[in-house]
């Protein structure tokens, strides 16, 4: 698939619909990737949900969604007015949850370009395990998402010994990309109290804290899978973090945890890129993906 230009939101952090519509023209992003859904509406975890950490913050929000069915009805028409290209998050506790929110999304309109799988959750048929730190649960989800009828992207948790085993498994049952990076494991307590600030106890750590966790994971892999699509995230706030994570191997971004202080970091940070490349010369995209390998 052609995007028109490599700048995303990242899922979990634009709303289920058009909430960024009053602060951003969502047609002028390369795609909105939407909160993850799952085949039936979820809950999600007890407040409170987000703690500010230094660089960053800390989410334990529990994929709270309203499920495929009322978000095909509520949410996407808002997309679609406002002119989105959509990447639909899917989600489960089982491999046949993420076959039937797959299979859910095969109807959608034209709007909806891809689906991304959000590998991070506990696979209850195998002790909680995620499914993102198994090459073999991956690889079931992956398969199991085929029933959307649209290229699948394996969006993969970076909390395991070695990512390219994980992505090596997601593009070898039918990932067309794989998301790099999820959210690292994190905890925070307040020593007042004594407890976890999370309502859940411990969370997923996003912002600049972890971009150097995100660029070497896409180095990594596009080292490992020179051919393959890899979307880069985790802690873009500028146009010069995007240029990193392309130049690391990256084929186009997202930009997720910048959205909560600034609602308007999509469309910034594209106009950002923009103006970098052109200081540095740079006149096609394509020249700067994966240009730290040229010695390869």
């Amino acid at each position: 698939m052609e995007l028109p230009n490599p700048v995303m939101t990242a899922a979990g952090t634009a709303g289920h619909g058009a909430e960024l519509a009053r602060y951003v023209d969502l047609s002028t992003l390369g795609a909105v990737v939407v909160k993850s859904l799952s085949p039936q509406p979820w809950p999600g975890n007890p407040a409170p949900r987000v703690h500010q950490t230094t660089g960053g913050m800390l989410n334990s929000v529990g994929l709270q969604g309203p499920g495929v069915e009322a978000w095909l009805e509520d949410e996407l028409p808002a997309l679609e007015r406002a002119g989105a290209r959509v990447v639909a998050s899917i989600w489960g506790f089982t491999v046949d949850d993420y076959a039937k929110a797959a299979a859910m999304l095969a109807d959608a309109t034209a709007t909806v370009v891809a689906v991304e799988v959000n590998l991070s959750c506990p696979n209850v048929e195998d002790r909680r395990h995620m499914f993102a730190h198994s090459p073999t649960a991956t690889a079931e989800a992956i398969a199991a998402a085929a029933a959307c009828n649209r290229p699948r992207w394996a969006k993969l948790s970076p909390n395991v010994t070695d990512i390219t085993e994980i992505a090596g498994a997601a593009l070898g049952a039918g990932a067309e990309a794989v998301t790099l990076i999820n959210t690292v494991m994190g905890l925070a307590i307040d020593p007042a109290t004594r407890t976890p600030r999370l309502g859940n106890g411990g969370g997923g750590l996003s912002g600049a804290a972890i971009r150097p966790v995100a660029v070497r994971a896409v180095y990594d892999c596009r080292q490992a899978f020179p051919d393959a699509a890899i979307v880069g995230v985790g802690g873009i706030n500028n146009g010069e973090d995007a240029a990193e994570l392309l130049v690391a191997g990256a084929n186009a971004v997202q930009v997720g945890t910048a959205t909560f202080a600034d609602p308007r970091a999509p469309a910034r940070v594209r106009s950002e890129l923009e103006r970098w490349c052109r200081r540095h010369g740079v006149t096609r995209i394509e020249d700067l993906i994966g240009a730290a390998h040229a010695g390869d």
